[in-house]
């Protein structure tokens, strides 16, 4: 449970421009799963906020609970994962990985394994050689994780499954294949 200032570490998997100087961000936090704040006057260049929320960015942050949206009122990056952005395949694969997690994870569902699950993801990413190895471990890992494929069990075909799990085609599936090939 939420009190009404909590803080907690995350990283961003989503964010979408509101109103004039806004922002609202999605966010899969270590305390308190997948959680949706607004970031009030984000997009002014005087804020101060507007480096440290970068998509795929990994923060500390402090929120204020409200009637509508929660609201960031504090964020200081952790790790932006500079070496990552610097390749295209590499910032495509972890687009992927926050539009999985985004999708598969409910809102205010906590889970600790997750987060540390892309959080390490997100780090192998940066050096890794094997990118398609990287995105299919990504998706066995957490399938097994949220308890939708036996850990004993090998998956022939992880797109797939990922898919009958989440009930719909992933937009980002058919990129992220072809940036990899």
């Amino acid at each position: 449970m939420k009190q009404r200032t909590y803080s907690s570490e995350g990283i961003i998997l989503k964010r979408l421009n509101f109103q004039e100087a806004d922002r609202i961000l999605t966010i899969f936090s270590k305390r308190y799963g997948k959680v949706t704040l607004l970031a009030k006057g984000v997009r002014k260049l005087s804020s101060k906020k507007r480096g440290h929320l970068e998509i795929f960015s990994e923060i500390k942050f402090q929120a204020v609970a409200s009637s509508g949206f929660d609201i960031l009122t504090e964020a200081v990056t952790i790790n932006n994962f500079n070496k990552l952005r610097l390749n295209l395949n590499r910032v495509t694969l972890a687009y992927y990985f926050c539009v999985v997690l985004n999708k598969i994870v409910k809102e205010d569902e906590k889970h600790d394994e997750l987060f540390d699950l892309l959080s390490k993801s997100l780090k192998e990413l940066e050096t890794a050689k094997n990118l398609k190895t990287l995105r299919k471990d990504f998706i066995v890992e957490l399938l097994i994780e949220l308890g939708y494929w036996p850990g004993n069990k090998k998956m022939i075909n992880h797109d797939i499954e990922l898919e009958e799990v989440l009930e719909r085609k992933l937009n980002s599936l058919r990129v992220g294949k072809k940036v990899l090939q």
